[in-house]
């Protein structure tokens, strides 16, 4: 028979899910896919369950319901900080992998170079095979996750460099990029005329004293950014597949032919549904940052008293936590594996994140109910015995 796509060769499963297939198997806490285990805003499941008697199920526009993308374009202007009008300056799409696929199709040519920051999200190595382009890799260098400005500036000014991809604050890490940090990045994106991408769906997931800045609004980067994020994390609604690209309106008018072939419209009735949340007042926001900052103690502190190393989140449910005292010997993989097994709880293998040779590391989230932290906590003081 005659040979597949060659592309395919270039890719292996997530490991992500293969560790949530592995917890489910061994009836481990799952602390490896980042997915809530505790219901979204009261009003949204209330809205939900009148949608389902009274619709709508149908196709909406392409790119979105109006009223949605009214509800949306009106939350974003008052964070953001820039006027987003629903009609031009937004495409809702499935989930922010759709969006950042979209953006990656819009923006790239075959043979460009996409500069990423490592570690990084494991989607993004896909994406890059899936649109023909070449991945140039920034590390962030633990256990602070800084870049160096001269190596990030190397990748930038490459000729072939199309855009950038900026994930903030940023999976696995939990770093949240510094004003000053996405300014050096703006500067480096006007002088080399460099698209940048953003992944933002940890946007409402900050901890004191740090501060999330949206790139898009420092000067001159509002034309060259396309926003791209979901409403899974922000309303704890990942199954819901509710992503969104925002940006100025000729970027958005190529998003939108993108769009339209890749799956015609995000679920109607969910569109209808979230709609009371993206209407909910600042103290909802400082109440979600402010239980999830709990949860974070709640991980830092039963991580301590363990005994094992972590690297501290700035922002977004995610943290690195050193395995090199427990895995003498094995591989992050094998080790992550064993955890499974024998202790009972699921993290990801950090080399999965990683272009460099990183192998001491595994990423855990805590979105999760105080129950399930304390529970993770207790199994993992078994890591001693391995």
């Amino acid at each position: 028979m005659k040979e597949l796509n060659r592309k395919m060769g270039l890719l292996t499963d997530s490991v992500i899910r293969r560790m949530t297939r592995m917890a489910l198997e061994n009836d481990a806490v799952n602390l490896a896919q980042g997915f809530p285990d505790f219901n979204p805003p009261e009003c949204i499941m209330e809205r939900l369950a009148e949608i389902s008697k009274q619709g709508p199920h149908q196709y909406t526009p392409t790119w979105g319901a109006y009223n949605y993308r009214e509800a949306l374009s009106e939350k974003l202007t008052r964070f953001m900080g820039i006027k987003i009008d629903p009609n031009k300056n937004l495409v809702t799409t499935v989930g922010s992998t759709e969006a950042m696929m979209a953006a990656m199709m819009t923006i790239t040519n075959p043979g460009d170079k996409i500069v990423i920051f490592s570690p990084y999200f494991e989607n993004y190595a896909a994406q890059s095979v899936f649109n023909s382009i070449e991945p140039v890799f920034v590390p962030l260098n633990p256990p602070e996750f800084t870049f160096d400005g001269a190596v990030l500036e190397k990748a930038m000014s490459d000729p072939k460099t199309k855009c950038l991809l900026l994930c903030n604050p940023s999976n696995p890490s939990g770093r949240v990029f510094t004003k000053e940090e996405l300014q050096f990045i703006a500067d480096l994106a006007i002088k080399y005329d460099v698209y940048v991408i953003t992944d933002e769906p940890y946007e409402h997931i900050v901890f004191e004293p740090h501060k999330h800045t949206y790139i898009a609004a420092l000067p001159g980067m509002w034309e060259r950014t396309l926003c791209c994020s979901s409403l899974s994390k922000t309303y704890s609604i990942t199954g819901w597949r509710l992503g969104y690209i925002a940006g100025c309106e000729h970027l958005i008018d190529e998003c939108k032919k993108i769009h339209d072939f890749l799956t015609v419209c995000a679920p109607s009735p969910l569109q209808e549904a979230v709609i009371p949340a993206l209407k909910l007042p600042q103290s909802y926001y400082d109440g979600f940052t402010a239980e999830y900052t709990r949860k974070k103690d709640i991980m830092v502190n039963g991580l301590k008293n363990i005994g094992i190393n972590f690297s501290e989140p700035q922002g977004s449910y995610f943290m690195m936590v050193d395995i090199s005292d427990f895995a003498k010997g094995k591989s992050d993989l094998e080790f992550c594996e064993e955890l499974v097994n024998k202790v009972g709880v699921a993290l990801v293998p950090g080399s999965s994140f990683f272009k460099e040779d990183v192998n001491h590391l595994a990423r855990l989230h805590f979105s999760k109910k105080d129950e399930t932290l304390y529970d993770a906590l207790n199994r993992l003081e078994g890591i001693k015995k391995l």
